[in-house]
């Protein structure tokens, strides 16, 4: 009896356990993301055939794409983004959509600590001098006693303030849908933010740019820039120039415009670099991929 096929597109699904893929061993046809790597839309087009979910990544599930599969039920999104995903066009073929936006909150929030302390204490500059066999010692910062600018204070925004509220930070964020302040923050207009921040991080999920060129020259010179959201959130062009002139300290920065990242911003030893990592920690990645799997099978019983 031929079994409805579930096709698997991320790069590394089931890579850290079975827990995930035990559900669908019994009941489905399983079809693996072969190349390793983020698919195009001709190999989604290919692998996704004929199949009546799709627990996706960050491939373009464009209008197009979807229109190419019939029989598509659900697209269980492993990760919080859907902006890879046509919600309108899925919508309209009567394909039930869902994410994990819960799983990677602790993953990101802890990757936000790691880079900041990275950037004060330049660990990644000495790394790369003691390797070239240059014993240098490089004056850092300490996090203590820093103003923290959180832009965006939704699941991540506030596991990160979490985080570095008792390690001694004055936190302020802006959000212009964040229900409430709770008491140890405060709530800021975007420019007034980047005045009171020592450290900015941004945490958004919408595609829209939030720090252009004035933004980041109205930052606090000498201050440092996180992001890990939307690599569209940074003018990385006006970065480059912020850190390059010496006006901004460093950046430590996840997410690009264009990944794989091949700009400018390599150059420069003020500015860490990684390639879109934000949820890569083995437990929280086990627990998304729980999730994700969860809501297909709901999507599809409910469906």
């Amino acid at each position: 009896m031929k079994r409805d096929k579930i096709t698997i597109t991320t790069t590394s699904f089931g890579k850290y356990g079975e827990k995930p893929l035990a559900p669908l061993r019994s009941g489905y046809e399983i079809v693996l993301n072969p190349y390793g790597r983020k698919l195009i839309k001709e190999e989604i087009a290919e692998l996704c055939r004929g199949s009546i979910g799709i627990i996706a990544g960050t491939e373009p599930l464009s209008a197009d794409v979807l229109e190419g599969l019939p029989g598509l039920k659900v697209i269980s999104r492993c990760g919080t983004g859907l902006d890879n995903v046509d919600l309108k066009a899925a919508e309209s073929l009567g394909v039930t959509v869902l994410n994990t936006p819960d799983a990677p909150t602790r993953a990101v929030a802890e990757l936000t600590l790691g880079l900041i302390l990275n950037l004060l204490r330049k660990i990644n500059e000495m790394d790369s001098a003691l390797k070239a066999l240059k014993w240098e010692k490089l004056m850092g910062n300490l996090l203590s006693g820093k103003n923290i600018g959180i832009i965006g204070f939704g699941r991540i925004g506030r596991a990160t303030a979490s985080i570095l509220l008792p390690l001694g930070c004055k936190i302020a964020f802006t959000d212009p849908v964040a229900p409430d302040s709770p008491a140890w923050a405060e709530k800021l207009p975007l420019n007034e933010l980047l005045d009171f921040a020592d450290i900015v991080t941004i945490h958004v999920s919408t595609k829209d740019m939030i720090l252009g060129r004035d933004q980041i020259a109205r930052m606090k010179k000498g201050g440092w820039l996180i992001n890990v959201s939307r690599g569209s959130a940074v003018d990385e062009e006006a970065l480059y120039g912020a850190l390059q002139s010496g006006q901004l300290r460093g950046a430590a920065i996840d997410v690009f415009g264009q990944e794989p990242y091949a700009g400018k911003l390599r150059e420069l030893p003020n500015a860490i670099l990684t390639p879109h990592i934000g949820s890569y920690a083995v437990e929280s990645r086990v627990e998304m991929e729980t999730q994700s799997v969860e809501n297909l099978l709901r999507g599809l019983r409910e469906g």
